[in-house]
C-alpha cells in the first residue's frame, strides 16, 4: 500500500502551482475540541466562507469557482479524522487545485485568506516549529526507535534484548559477573547505536533526542558513530516504557529549548557570512534576487510575518486578504521550495528586525 503524503511533500506540490484568473482559497483551521468535546469551526466557516464569496460577483467564473470550493470544503470537513488537530487545505476549483493537510500539531486559530496564490507561509511555519527527528528511547534491555514529525510518530522499531540485573556475588566472581552483564549490555546499546544510525543516514535526519537513564545513555554515547553523536540535541529523562504521548512531549520540549540558543547563534553565523565572505545576504531586495538565481542555500526568515520590512511601493497593490508582508513570505518560501533551498524559521523576531525580518546563506558568489 501506498505511503500517504508527507506534509512536506505536500508543501512542495503547493509551490508549484501556478496562480491564474481564479481565486485560490487557503483555509486553517484549529481542529481541537473545546472543553466540551465539540469542534469549534462550524460557524467560523458558516459565517466568514459564505461571506467573503458573496463579495464577488454573481454571474461570475469567479464567484462559479469559489462556490464550488464551498461545496468541496464542506464536503471534506465531514471526513476529517478526529484526531487531527489542525487543518491547512488549499482550494481552486477554476484551476483544479484541492489539497487538503490534516496535522496532529495544532493551529492557533481559524484563518481564511481568499487571494491569486495559496498562503504557504503558515503551513511552512508548523512544519519547521514541529520538525522531523528521530528519538531513542532505551533501558539496558530494550529500546525504541521513533522517527517524528509535524507532531505525529511516522515510525517506530522496538529492540529487545537480554534482560540483566546486577548481583552482589563477591570477590572475583564479582567482577567476572559484572563485565558479563557490561558485555550484554555494550551489545543491546550497539545494536541499538546500529539501527539509528541506519535510520538517520537512509532518512537525512538532522535531530536526534536520546531518553533514558544514565547507564544506557553511556553506553548509547560511546557506540554512536561520529556523524551521528554531532546530531544529538539533547538528552532526557525517559522511561523506556513510557507512553507515545509523553515521548512526542518531551522530545520536542528538547528541540524548542535548542532552538532558542541555536536561533541566536545562526543570526551570528548569517551575520558573519555577510560581513566576511559575501555569502549571506540580509533585506528582501537581496534575499528575492539570489533565489531568483538559485543562490541560496538557505532562507533564514522570522517567525512573525508583521516584522519583515516591505520595500516602498509594495503595499498599494497588494489583495487584501494577505498583507503585503505576508505576501512577501508567500513569495520568499516558494522561491526556496522550488530551488531546494532549506528553510530556517527565527522564533524571536527581533533577532532579524534591524536587517529587515529575513537573510540567506549563498551556495556561491556571482
Amino acid at each position: 500500500m501506498p505511503s500517504a503524503p508527507t506534509p512536506s511533500a505536500q508543501l512542495d506540490r503547493l509551490t508549484a502551482f501556478e496562480g491564474g484568473p481564479f481565486p485560490v482559497l487557503s483555509l486553517y483551521l484549529n481542529l481541537q475540541p473545546d472543553d466540551r468535546g465539540r469542534d469549534r469551526f462550524d460557524s467560523f466557516i458558516r459565517n466568514e466562507l459564505s461571506g467573503r464569496i458573496a463579495t464577488y460577483p454573481a454571474a461570475g467564473p469567479e464567484r462559479a469557482s469559489l462556490e464550488q470550493d464551498e461545496e468541496r470544503v464542506r464536503d471534506y470537513l465531514k471526513t476529517v479524522d478526529r484526531a487531527a488537530n489542525g487543518l491547512a487545505l488549499f482550494s481552486c476549483s477554476g484551476a483544479g487545485l484541492f489539497e487538503a493537510i490534516q496535522l496532529a500539531a495544532p493551529l492557533t486559530e481559524h484563518r481564511l485568506y481568499i487571494s491569486d496564490q495559496p498562503h504557504l507561509y503558515p503551513l511552512a511555519r508548523v512544519i519547521d516549529e514541529y520538525p522531523r527527528y528521530a528519538v531513542v528511547v532505551a533501558d539496558t534491555h530494550t529500546a525504541r526507535v521513533l522517527v517524528i514529525a509535524v507532531n505525529t510518530i511516522e515510525r517506530a522499531q522496538s529492540i529487545e534484548n537480554t534482560k540483566t540485573k546486577r548481583h552482589k556475588v563477591g570477590g572475583w566472581s564479582q567482577a567476572r559477573y559484572q563485565r558479563h552483564v557490561d558485555n550484554f549490555r555494550q551489545q543491546h546499546a550497539k545494536e541499538v547505536a546500529d539501527v539509528l544510525t541506519r535510520i538517520v543516514r537512509d532518512e537525512q535526519i538532522s535531530s536526534i533526542v536520546l531518553g533514558g537513564d544514565e547507564v544506557i545513555v553511556s553506553f548509547l554515547r560511546n557506540e554512536l558513530p561520529k556523524d551521528i553523536a554531532e546530531r544529538l540535541v539533547d538528552v532526557i529523562r525517559l522511561d523506556a516504557g513510557a507512553p507515545e504521548h509523553e515521548i512526542l512531549q518531551s522530545s520536542l520540549e528538547a528541540l524548542q529549548r535548542q532552538d532558542v540558543q541555536s536561533d541566536v547563534e545562526r543570526v551570528g553565523e548569517l551575520l558573519d557570512a555577510y560581513r566576511s565572505n559575501g555569502l549571506g545576504v540580509v533585506g528582501v531586495d537581496a534575499v528575492r534576487k539570489a533565489l531568483e538565481v538559485g543562490q541560496v542555500q538557505e532562507l533564514v526568515i522570522t517567525a512573525v510575518p508583521d516584522s519583515i520590512a516591505t520595500p516602498i511601493g509594495e503595499s498599494a497593490e497588494q489583495p487584501p486578504d494577505r498583507t503585503p508582508e505576508e505576501r512577501i513570505a508567500d513569495d520568499l518560501i516558494v522561491k526556496a521550495r522550488q530551488t531546494a533551498a532549506s528553510i530556517r524559521f527565527i522564533e524571536n523576531p527581533e533577532l532579524l528586525k534591524p536587517f529587515g525580518g529575513v537573510g540567506a546563506f549563498l551556495r556561491f558568489l556571482l
